[in-house]
């Protein structure tokens, strides 16, 4: 099974890899979107987000953006060598690019507006 089999997205290019500890980080479309990365702002570790709040910051030779949290939940871990060096969400978001890990806080409801990565790529055309 491949990782976009197993992870959810939000309709803000967020995807979540469900677990006891959610993985966290940005589709390969918005990745695409942004062209060459250039700064990656994360949270510190024991920080708290609800859902829809922003976490992070990035920022590309086209455009800065805000990443949103997809469920609610406490940072747990984050991709330092992103931080160091944010030009490899280039080469890999998903398996080495994540952005947080988290312990979420929230209820199944939290997961019921995101979508399977086969529905996310159906809104983008």
């Amino acid at each position: 099974m491949s990782y976009t089999e197993k992870i959810l997205c939000t309709k803000s290019h967020e995807y979540i890899l469900k677990g006891d500890t959610c993985i966290v980080g940005l589709t390969d479309y918005a990745i695409d979107q942004l062209g060459d990365i250039v700064f990656l702002e994360l949270p510190e570790v024991g920080s708290e987000f609800a859902k829809g709040e922003t976490f992070a910051n990035i920022e590309s030779v086209k455009a800065a953006s805000e990443i949103y949290m997809p469920v609610s939940g406490k940072v747990i871990e984050v991709n330092e060598e992103l931080v160091d060096a944010p030009e490899k969400l280039n080469d890999d978001c998903y398996e080495n690019g994540w952005l947080v890990k988290i312990e979420p806080t929230a209820g199944e409801d939290e997961y019921t507006d995101l979508l399977t990565y086969t529905e996310y790529k159906e809104e983008l055309e």
